[in-house]
């Protein structure tokens, strides 16, 4: 597992306290119990079940391991000391497209948190990148699979 800090709200850091609590107190013991069942069902060599839910126990550990590690590289940042006199991770920035003049506001987050639909994208996308430490007025160039982005910056908020 990587060391890269996550940054995350208090809400999203309970968010994941309690889906790791969940699968080790309800979804491990029922992959545990799944195996059980599968192996009552004969020769394990040729128990698909068993295999399956082998298989699925590997992937609930992984996932679990995943967890923690973000967990304990998690960095909760309070939202009431944001300096919103440049982009910083946590903070509302509304941007407008040079060429299209179409005008967005994003809220940057840590990956974990990123949703496009909700209006939030990752610190550590292309975007999210360009965007970090400008300030209101400046354009942020955004190198995108297509070319290079240009966004005005127009207003920082929390």
């Amino acid at each position: 597992m990587s060391d890269i800090t996550v940054y995350v709200t208090q809400e999203t850091f309970d968010k994941m306290r309690e889906e790791l609590q969940r699968m080790k107190s309800i979804d491990r013991p029922a992959a545990s119990r799944a195996i059980g069942e599968a192996r009552e069902k004969g020769d394990l060599k040729e128990n698909a079940e068993y295999d399956s839910a082998k298989e699925a126990q590997g992937m609930l550990e992984a996932k679990i391991k995943q967890l923690e590690a973000a967990i304990s590289n998690s960095k909760i940042v309070d939202t009431s000391t944001i300096d919103t006199s440049k982009v910083t991770i946590l903070t509302k920035v509304t941007i407008t497209n040079q060429v299209t003049k179409k005008t967005i506001t994003y809220q940057l987050v840590g990956e974990k948190e990123a949703d496009l639909k909700a209006g939030k994208i990752s610190a550590s996308s292309p975007i999210g990148k360009g965007l970090l430490g400008k300030k209101v007025g400046e354009i942020a160039e955004v190198q995108v699979p297509n070319g290079i982005m240009k966004f005005k910056v127009e207003n920082i908020t929390v």
